[in-house]
């Protein structure tokens, strides 16, 4: 009697299991035809035992019955929501770099813009970054290859302009507005955006307030690319002759800082500047120091740093800038065309007294092609 009653205990554990479990028909049956074992030996009339070492079975194996469905259970509970998880993930495709982000949530902002809606895109999480380099490392370059990206919108060199950055005041209330979405120009995508911000030159105002604008980026969560060049002496040719072009202007009475053909970048090249051999290498000494207090000013922030020639070499650093900011993979493009192209004794004027500066210098390695 007894043996039957732990049968119908069981039978009816093994009902509701089903209901929470009906596809594990076989568990169940397995599960009952074990009952029915038990049923069978508990009826048989073996020779005088202890009860006790009875009773003792029975408690065992009804732990192990209970043991066993609970973990049928939870196995089938975890399975269903893991299923869900990865039904999730399929919907939304988000990138790899994304999905790594949304575990830190606090690097994403859901901007209300005052000047526009962004409709159905309300829900989509943008980053803020800025690029923080110095005129003629190749940043118009490179803010042209983000902005080639469907959710990027790099709003420019936008301190140029000397009225905003008069005082800290003006340049953390233009701040608000470029972080708010509210600022439009030619680069905006503003209403789905996934990342969004502006290049910004160490001498338009950054280094005089970077204390207030370092705890604005911290307070912002703003992601810092540093782009700077590794051949400052390439670098110093770039300026001298973008410098003639602003009054030359030899393209057709025009002056322009990038081209976008071939033809374009071979009138400007012509020019040979002539370099102070005299200054040079404390020129160069300034530049680097420029560029090193820029990185310590700003080290507490969220940032990484590219150079101008790794990028020439190696497209897949533009990967590691989309996986920075969050995005989704794409394939960047540009149409500007790289002005100063070749060896620089090709466009320094007088080349034999700047070889010999530089020979034996820690600046040598500048009088080298590079890329």
């Amino acid at each position: 009697m007894k043996g039957f009653e732990c049968y119908l205990k069981i039978s009816e554990k093994t009902i509701k299991f089903q209901k929470l479990n009906p596809f594990s028909l076989s568990r169940t049956a397995m599960v009952e035809d074990m009952c029915f074992l038990y049923k069978e030996v508990l009826v048989l009339k073996p020779p005088k035992k202890s009860p006790m070492l009875l009773r003792t079975v029975v408690l065992l194996f009804s732990m192990v019955c209970g043991v066993f469905i609970f973990s049928v259970c939870l196995k089938q509970i975890s399975t269903q929501a893991r299923t869900k998880f990865m039904d999730l993930n399929v919907i939304d495709n988000p990138s790899h770099s994304r999905v790594k982000l949304t575990i830190t949530p606090h690097l994403l902002h859901y901007p209300k813009p005052v000047s526009f809606s962004r409709n159905e895109c309300a829900h989509n999480p943008v980053l803020f970054f800025a690029i923080l380099s110095n005129q003629r490392s190749g940043s118009g370059w490179f803010e042209t290859l983000l902005n080639s990206h469907i959710n990027v919108s790099s709003n420019g060199e936008i301190f140029s302009i000397r009225e905003r950055r008069l005082n800290v005041s003006s340049i953390l209330h233009t701040l608000d507005k470029v972080y708010n979405l509210d600022w439009f120009n030619s680069a905006s995508k503003n209403e789905c955006s996934a990342a969004t911000g502006l290049k910004w030159m160490l001498n338009q105002g950054l280094m005089e307030h970077h204390k207030e604008i370092a705890e604005y980026f911290n307070h912002k969560r703003v992601s810092v690319i540093f782009l700077f060049r590794r051949n400052l002496l390439r670098r110093m040719v770039s300026i001298l002759a973008n410098s003639y072009d602003r009054y030359a202007k030899l393209l057709n009475g025009t002056h322009k800082s990038h081209v976008h053909s071939a033809e374009e970048a071979e009138i400007l090249s012509k020019y040979k500047p002539i370099i102070n051999s005299t200054s040079l290498l404390d020129d160069l000494k300034d530049m680097e120091m420029r560029a090193t207090k820029a990185l310590e000013y700003f080290n507490s922030t969220r940032h990484m740093i590219l150079y101008y020639e790794d990028l020439m070499r190696n497209h897949t650093k533009l990967k590691d800038v989309q996986e920075f900011l969050g995005l989704p993979k794409m394939e960047l493009t540009s149409r500007q065309v790289k002005i100063h192209r070749g060896p620089l004794s090709d466009h320094i004027q007088n080349w034999d007294d700047v070889n010999k500066t530089l020979k034996g210098t820690v600046y040598e390695s500048f009088l080298e092609a590079d890329y």
